[in-house]
């Protein structure tokens, strides 16, 4: 069973209320529709660039990136002094977020790291202000001692899809292992001692961590 997160009437209504006219984002959007590429979307991409300028972030690692959507909010919060370093693995898609970045005029805040995108935050190391999560889902419970390592005190860890279209809650069948990973995420999530955790329920559930 897949459930929308956030009623049809209400995500029409704030993206109407959201929309600046950005072509870039606009374009970027319609491909993610035509190759049915899964993005962040407008409704989270605008949390993302809020929270980003709510605590002064300059220094962005995203765990998961594809075509550079949500760099393109992160990318626009830091600043012409800030860094957005990316993840991905598809040659193709890194070119088509140099195009797109390039032409929002923020490519050169940004930096792709062709690897798998865990190893990719080891091997870089150093101290963020943001660690934004959108990688396997499998792979999610192992990213909290990682970023907690790398993130700044008062720095935030988001992850995207943690209300997984509604198969973590009770009662659903899936117990598929990327359903069962989310879940055990969560829990550790919300039990860690270094991190104060919300989740806000927009399109399929951004949960955002807190590092004290």
């Amino acid at each position: 069973m897949s459930i929308k997160i956030t009623p049809p009437e209400v995500e029409t209504y704030l993206k109407q209320l959201y929309d600046e006219g950005d072509p870039v984002q606009h374009e970027m959007e319609a491909l993610a529709r035509d190759r049915k590429f899964p993005i962040v979307g407008p409704l989270c991409g605008r949390h993302l660039y809020q929270l980003a300028q709510l605590i002064g972030a300059r220094r962005v690692f995203e765990l998961g990136s594809g075509y550079g959507y949500s760099a393109l909010f992160f990318s626009r919060a830091v600043g012409e002094e800030g860094q957005v370093h990316c993840t991905e693995l598809d040659q193709k898609n890194i070119a088509l977020a140099e195009d797109f970045l390039s032409r929002a005029g923020v490519w050169s805040r940004v930096t792709y790291h062709q690897q798998e995108a865990t190893e990719a935050l080891r091997q870089t190391g150093g101290t963020w202000d943001i660690i934004y999560n959108d990688i396997g889902k499998e792979v999610y419970p192992a990213v909290i001692e990682l970023a907690y390592r790398h993130l700044r005190p008062g720095g935030l860890f988001i992850s995207d899809n943690v209300l997984w279209s509604g198969r973590v809650f009770d009662g659903q069948p899936d117990d598929s292992a990327s359903t069962r990973a989310i879940i055990e995420f969560t829990r550790q999530l919300f039990n860690h001692p270094g991190f104060s955790t919300t989740i806000l329920p927009v399109r399929d559930g951004l949960s955002v961590a807190l590092r004290v």
